[in-house]
């Protein structure tokens, strides 16, 4: 079997939280890891929604959840879910110990009311 395009099975994750809201201070609600680079970008629900500008910004089309008991991969460019993929580098969440929405400490106590 052959590995599909955009995906790097090798490449480790850039850490265990969203990489520009790190750098900023944002928040995220869920984790999203691009299979391509490993680079760690916060959800579509998040303020910032740092995972697709990732896609946008380099044309690394598939994600992979990076939330503890989900295997799931998403294609930016043909809009598919798939259950599951091939075995990337560990880890393969974000630490089941660290909170979602998160980082601890971050989020503000009106988050949902945030999204609205």
């Amino acid at each position: 079997m052959t590995t599909p395009a955009g995906i790097d099975p090798g490449v480790p994750p850039s850490g265990t939280g969203c990489v520009e809201c790190g750098e900023v201070g944002g928040w995220w609600v869920h984790l999203r890891r691009c299979a391509q680079c490993g680079h760690i970008g916060c959800c579509d629900s998040s303020p910032a929604k740092h995972a697709t500008a990732h896609f946008t910004a380099t044309g690394h089309p598939v994600v992979r959840s990076f939330e503890p008991g989900e295997a799931w991969f998403w294609d930016y460019e043909t809009s598919e879910l798939y259950e599951s993929g091939p075995a990337l580098a560990p880890p393969v969440s974000r630490p089941s110990d660290q909170p979602s929405p998160g980082p601890a400490g971050r989020v503000p106590a009106n988050w949902a009311d945030t999204l609205r």
